[in-house]
């Protein structure tokens, strides 16, 4: 284990952080100890042209996205994306900006920080897959596009969350716990990389690595509005990612814009002789992936919505409302929605998945190359007990049990992985399509502690068919929504291009309200509002907002009245600018005065900005009451 991991884990995660980046660590929001450049939401090109223009150095961003993980990983929101941090961070940034000095620019990439998932190897870190199996196993090397990073001049700045094993997607694991959303905090990340989405959305660094076995980069990127990708089988390497299952695996970036994600890949595709599907790559990867960053790139696309797999139930409709929506904008940059009717695809993905199949013989493969895991197998860890029983006993007793690949229902899922494939291609050239579009997920982020259903994640995982999810807009609840294209067998370049024309013509990102900057603060927000009636009742109501924590602090003083002559007083949400139903009370009988905290919702949030909620007082002369809306300025 690294000397600063040690210390992270003995001394408090928080006060490590906090130690280097040089934040305070008093009971208020964390600041970065003296005014700096802000990386909140800075892509790699800026930061790059900040470095090449010395408005900062990778010393200083290195302390920048630290203060962060210091303000809001454990503090604030308390994301829980990060397990590990390096060491050496401060050096190998150091190190990097010295060769910066010395005209010695490796790439885009140069000194900038990334955070990777913690199935990747690192052989400077912990490699964990979120077990406290493998708590303490330091791999023998880096995992090929760890190590890929590194060579292009990325600083690996940490390690993050995962849901245990990638065997889920609300990201849970026996080595940190539950991650949270930064767009809701009370919402699960998606996962399995939902460390990783988390971490990267609340900009705790530039960019991060995932990994997708089905739909594992996808949930978490349509979960935080970010751009992210599951490529072509043999892309890239998946040496050094503990597996799920080889045949479905393969790792790539989380990134906040399409132009990240292409720079991103650029370093990171290509082929390694310790893998050998990546030879399936050789000769149709572009040169550069950022070619494909047309802004005009949608005109004279031909794209199709995939009906079946926009859901129809009352909790899907506000997400294929977005999707629906998203179709819209894309014809409206030039594209073309073809019609295309039913498919077949539901019965061929069905007994599809090889993860229970594969998962048993590949991690003990994993751990046999692997000297210094303290575990042995799948049979041992789950005998000593070592794992979160998020994943349940079922599913890793049913892995157990399967004695051998080589029988004769391996055999036809293998087949049905063809026969999938084919069929989407065959879709796309019988109506000379470019990509098939749906919702990445058909539900929201859910609560924290309920199942997540709704994930479209097996047609890009059974095909091996490359698949992009790009933000599409916020459902009603304010959640994020993501829209995935798929298309061709390395055919990654299209989709970047019609991703990035996409998102050009749209601009849906925007950051989370709990994580801002820390360099320019949001400035403290309220309203007053009052009403009086012709009878001489009334009322008069403060309010402060706190976007951070999404904390709203009222007083309302009732006049005109006796407090026994009060019932209650509330927080409504209005309909149509009708009366609605209430969502918070805020004092009751008698209570003339009251004051306290609510916390909102994102939906509520929202609805606050859209002047929808409102204050009422209800007396037991007039139930009705009286009523004072409530119009924020300039709340987003």
């Amino acid at each position: 284990m690294s000397k600063y991991a040690e210390k992270a884990w003995g001394l408090g995660f928080i006060g490590v952080i906090a130690a280097m980046a040089g934040v305070g660590c008093g009971n208020g929001a964390a600041t970065v100890s003296a005014p700096g450049f802000d990386v909140m939401e800075r892509s790699i090109v800026e930061l790059g042209a900040a470095l090449d223009a010395g408005e900062v150095t990778s010393r200083q961003l290195v302390t920048g996205y630290l203060a962060r993980i210091a303000a809001y990983d454990t503090r604030g929101p308390g994301l829980n994306a990060m397990v590990l941090l390096g060491d050496d961070v401060l050096m190998v940034a150091d190190a990097r900006d010295a060769e910066r000095a010395q005209g010695q620019v490796r790439g885009p990439l140069h000194g900038v920080p990334v955070v990777v998932k913690d199935n990747y190897d690192t052989a400077d870190m912990p490699t964990s897959a979120g077990t406290i199996g493998l708590a303490t196993s330091i791999p023998p090397d880096d995992a090929f596009q760890v190590r890929r990073l590194r060579e292009a001049g990325a600083i690996i700045l940490g390690k993050t969350n995962m849901h245990e094993l990638a065997r889920g997607i609300t990201t849970v694991s026996s080595i940190a716990g539950q991650t949270r959303n930064p767009y809701d905090p009370s919402r699960n990340p998606g996962g399995s990389s939902g460390g990783t989405g988390a971490a990267v959305a609340a900009s705790y660094a530039a960019v991060g690595m995932g990994s997708d076995t089905c739909g594992s980069i996808r949930i978490p990127s349509a979960h935080h509005a970010l751009v992210g990708l599951r490529g072509t089988r043999g892309l890239a390497s998946g040496d050094g990612i503990i597996p799920l299952s080889t045949t479905q695996d393969i790792g790539g970036p989380l990134a906040r814009s399409v132009e990240d994600l292409a720079i991103t890949l650029d370093a990171t595709v290509g082929p390694d002789p310790a893998d050998q599907t990546t030879q399936r790559g050789v000769g149709r990867i572009p040169a550069t992936f950022t070619d494909a960053l047309d802004a005009g790139g949608l005109r004279g696309a031909r794209v199709a919505l995939l009906d079946e797999l926009l859901g129809d139930t009352g909790a899907e409709r506000p997400v294929r409302s977005v999707i629906e929506a998203a179709a819209e904008e894309m014809t409206a940059a030039g594209a073309e929605l073809v019609e295309i009717g039913e498919t077949d695809f539901g019965a061929l993905l069905d007994g599809a998945s090889l993860i229970g199949l594969e998962f048993k013989f590949d991690f003990d493969r994993y751990l046999d190359s692997t000297p210094g895991a303290p575990v042995g197998s799948l049979a041992e860890l789950v005998e000593r007990g070592l794992y979160h029983q998020v994943l349940g006993s079922g599913a890793l007793q049913a892995s157990l049990d399967v004695e051998s690949l080589d029988t004769d229902e391996y055999r036809a899922r293998r087949t049905k992985r063809d026969d999938v494939r084919l069929a989407v291609e065959a879709l796309l050239d019988e109506h000379d399509l470019t990509a098939l579009i749906y919702p990445t997920i058909r539900q929201t982020a859910r609560p924290i502690g309920q199942g997540q259903p709704g994930s479209n994640c097996a047609l890009s995982a059974i095909s091996g068919l490359p698949a992009i999810t790009v933000p599409a807009g916020y459902a009603t609840d304010g959640m994020p929504v993501g829209l995935e294209m798929i298309g061709r067998e390395f055919a990654e370049a299209d989709l970047i291009r019609l991703a990035y024309a996409f998102e050009q013509a749209t601009g849906h990102r925007r950051s989370p309200d709990s994580t801002p900057s820390l360099v320019t603060p949001p400035a403290p927000e309220h309203v007053e509002v009052g009403y009086d009636s012709v009878d001489g009742i009334g009322l008069r109501a403060r309010f402060d907002l706190d976007r951070t924590t999404r904390s709203l602090r009222y007083t309302v003083t009732v006049h005109g009245l006796l407090d026994d002559d009060v019932l209650f007083s509330h927080l409504h949400r209005a309909s149509a600018g009708a009366a609605g139903p209430v969502t918070h009370l805020l004092g009751g009988r008698a209570q003339s005065r009251m004051s306290g905290v609510v916390a909102l919702s994102a939906a509520e949030l929202r609805s606050l900005g859209d002047g929808d909620l409102y204050v009422d007082v209800h007396t037991t002369s007039d139930l009705d009451g009286v009523r004072a809306d409530i119009t924020w300025p300039e709340l987003e």
